[in-house]
């Protein structure tokens, strides 16, 4: 499969997307795989890849003390993993883990923050996609908290 078909592809973060840009972004993407268990990445660690998936699943999770661990938001074809590429101090603020053979697009943070800053429309518009993406994982936050919160004030009858 040539590099621009895999770009292409039609997951939803690059809808809308020039052609040029589309180009550029091409250049820097691989496809991966990632077996079922496996931590794609260790919170702490240093960020700098970007995740597109196309199949699968992939957890992230955190952990409550040591001996248990939270899953915080499970993603699936068509989500975004990992933005903190993007933000310094440029580390994993989750682990990641497949939770069964997943299938993703892989591009390097240091190359797309290079290209977003020499091309500033590129930029805007990576900026906006990773901005989408942060408030939703905020939104799916809030309303797991919230669920929590109701479910632990309910008094038994």
């Amino acid at each position: 499969m040539h590099k621009i078909d895999l770009i292409m592809s039609p997951h939803p973060f690059f809808n809308g997307l020039s052609e040029h840009h589309l180009r550029l972004l091409a250049e820097g993407t691989s496809p991966t795989h990632f077996p079922k268990g496996k931590f794609i990445f260790r919170e702490g660690e240093l960020a700098n890849r970007f995740y597109l998936i196309r199949q699968g699943a992939v957890s992230l999770e955190s952990w409550i003390n040591e001996d248990s661990r939270a899953v915080l938001q499970t993603l699936s074809a068509g989500d975004v993993l990992g933005w903190s590429w993007m933000f310094p101090p440029y580390y994993w603020h989750f682990d990641a883990r497949a939770l069964e053979e997943t299938d993703a697009l892989v591009m390097f943070g240091t190359r797309l923050r290079e290209l977003c800053e020499s091309d500033k429309a590129l930029g805007y518009e990576i900026m906006k996609r990773v901005a989408d993406v942060v408030v939703h994982r905020l939104q799916t936050a809030r309303l797991k908290l919230v669920g929590e919160r109701v479910e632990a004030d309910r008094l038994p009858e």
